[in-house]
């Protein structure tokens, strides 16, 4: 559950992964080829970072979510600026129908025509 500035999210990607996709992950995060972060893993597990690099992978494998189907295809995900402006229109809206419907029913009309009815 990482993002990043720019709005990019760190998944795993098991479809293009050989164990749980996280090197996939990692690579599409950092727009790299796949073969590079897979090199970079196990060469720092033959240069002496075994027990490191194995909790990190185990650890991203549980914490990272797999990537979900539309994900890949570039979909923006809306981001919590936007949600929030989303949000504050609507209420802004609903605001203002109340208002009108609060000035209609304070208004002579309507006293007119509610009594209207009555008889």
């Amino acid at each position: 559950m990482v993002n990043s500035i720019s709005g990019r999210k760190l998944w795993r990607i098991p479809e293009k992964g050989m164990v749980k996709g996280v090197c996939a992950g990692i690579a599409q995060y950092l727009d790299v080829p796949v073969k590079l972060v897979r090199m970079i893993t196990v060469l720092a597990m033959i240069f002496g970072l075994f027990f490191f690099v194995m909790v990190a992978y185990i650890a991203l494998t549980f914490i990272l979510d797999p990537m979900p189907a539309g994900a890949e295809q570039g979909t923006p995900q809306p981001t919590s600026r936007d949600l929030l402006d989303e949000v504050d229109a609507e209420l802004a809206a609903g605001e203002q129908r109340l208002r009108s419907m609060e000035r209609y029913i304070t208004s002579d009309t309507f006293t007119l025509r509610s009594r209207f009815r009555q008889l």
